[in-house]
């Protein structure tokens, strides 16, 4: 199993696993917006990929922070691992991938949000060392402001 960012090839196969994270008629993803999100520098789409299948997913963004010098803050979004994957330690990997680059690029800290539903990934989360207890998520889709 190899990690490695994202390549626009690799659209249809994050569709699917983002599929199986929502379920939203409206999901799409570009081959072109995976070509600019790997040439930026401030977002990384990383993907686990088995036995040359794509079984697994993880998006780090780096956001600009004014509290602390010019060191950002990462935002873990869209951690996903194919269902017929999952208990391999894929998750674990991207994770462990997520943390070197967060490292790499000095971030104060790392945030995600999960789907209140989703209690074996939030234990999961709990055991990659994310702590749910000091803070606490909210989210306003673009449906409901515009």
């Amino acid at each position: 199993m190899i990690i490695r960012e994202a390549q626009p090839g690799d659209a249809s196969a994050l569709e699917s696993l983002y599929r199986e994270l929502v379920r939203d008629p409206h999901l799409c993803v570009s081959e072109d917006h995976l070509a600019d999100i790997a040439q930026s520098s401030c977002s990384f789409l990383l993907v686990a990929e088995c036995e040359q299948k794509v079984c697994g997913t993880a998006h780090l963004n780096l956001c600009a922070d004014a509290m602390y010098r010019q060191q950002p803050f990462g935002v873990v979004e869209n951690v996903v691992i194919a269902a017929t994957h999952r208990g391999m330690g894929i998750g674990r990997l991207l994770m462990a991938q997520v943390e070197a680059l967060a490292l790499k690029h000095d971030c104060t800290k790392l945030m995600l949000l999960s789907n209140r539903a989703r209690t074996e990934a939030h234990a999961f989360f709990r055991r990659c060392g994310f702590n749910d207890e000091t803070k606490q998520g909210f989210v306003k889709y673009r449906r409901e402001f515009s």
